[in-house]
């Protein structure tokens, strides 16, 4: 009938289905949605649906309890504070249910346009690849954070050991270089400087500054100013400068780096240029051979 085969009723049945479950979670999922509302889009594209995924896993009672789910929240604890990780664990795997069913449904409206099996495919294969890229994006996020932080560092440490050395105690040290700048590591000193006016002793939110930052050479800086607290503001001038002089080095290789991934990234379009003058050149030589 209509000349259609039984598998395109298949996958019709398939895909009616589909959206009827998909309309369902939907409907029962926007009672949760004003839990998605403080999101940005530019971070969380279609959080606007957010509440169907959401529904899914209210629906099949997930407990957020697996080693992959204990892992994850870590991360969020370090991207967004330890109070929230549980808010964006479970905006995690809604984000994650709602792109991979989403594109689940639209792969079979892709072979209803095209009657191609080919589209219907790529579609179920995009539909894995959104599961896949949102659970993995907050290591991404944390990575790039990590190169965010350290970018700063070597500024950071060196300005702390010339001011601490000129007689400041550490605290308006802190206060003055935490407001030297804006990018991430500046944010999280300025974190700091929040939980030193809300109460919190020096120790303890630069000891909580480190957790955050979780780079071992940070690490190793936190440890470094806490050890100094307790022997006097003397020696830890002395132990600032003596660090400050590890961090130069340490940007030194940061600067190689980033030399090497530039110059990687350059070979690209070098080999797409160099492909181009080949055939430029190797066309009209065959061109003219055929014609001879």
């Amino acid at each position: 009938m209509f000349g259609l085969s039984v598998f395109d009723f298949s996958l019709m049945a398939a895909g009616t289905v589909a959206l009827l479950v998909w309309l369902l979670f939907f409907i029962r999922g926007m009672k949760y949605q004003s839990m998605f509302e403080v999101l940005t889009e530019k971070e969380f594209p279609l959080r606007e649906i957010y509440g169907l995924g959401y529904g899914v896993l209210e629906t099949v009672k997930y407990g957020y309890k697996s080693k992959r789910d204990r892992k994850l929240r870590q991360e969020l604890g370090i991207l967004y504070g330890n109070q929230y990780s549980d808010y964006y664990l479970r905006t995690i795997h809604a984000q994650q249910i709602t792109t991979a069913f989403t594109m689940f449904v639209l792969s079979f409206a892709l072979y209803g346009l095209t009657s191609e099996v080919t589209a219907w495919v790529m579609g179920l294969m995009f539909s894995g690849l959104a599961y896949y890229y949102f659970g993995t994006a907050t290591k991404k996020k944390i990575l790039k954070r990590s190169e965010e932080l350290l970018h700063d560092f070597s500024e950071v440490v060196s300005k702390l050991a010339l001011l601490t050395g000129a007689g400041m105690i550490l605290r308006e040290a802190w206060v003055d270089t935490a407001y030297a700048g804006s990018s991430t590591i500046y944010q999280e000193m300025q974190r700091t400087v929040d939980e030193m006016n809300n109460g919190v002793s020096e120790v303890d939110a630069i000891y909580n500054f480190g957790s955050r930052c979780i780079i071992a050479e940070i690490k190793k800086f936190t440890s470094t100013i806490i050890q100094g607290m307790t022997k006097g503001n003397r020696e830890l001038t002395a132990m600032l400068q003596e660090q400050s002089k590890e961090v130069w080095q340490l940007k030194k290789q940061l600067v190689r780096r980033e030399g090497e991934k530039a110059a990687g990234k350059l070979l690209i379009p070098i080999c797409v240029m160099f492909v181009g003058i080949l055939i430029m050149i190797l066309v009209p030589i065959f061109t003219n051979l055929g014609v001879s």
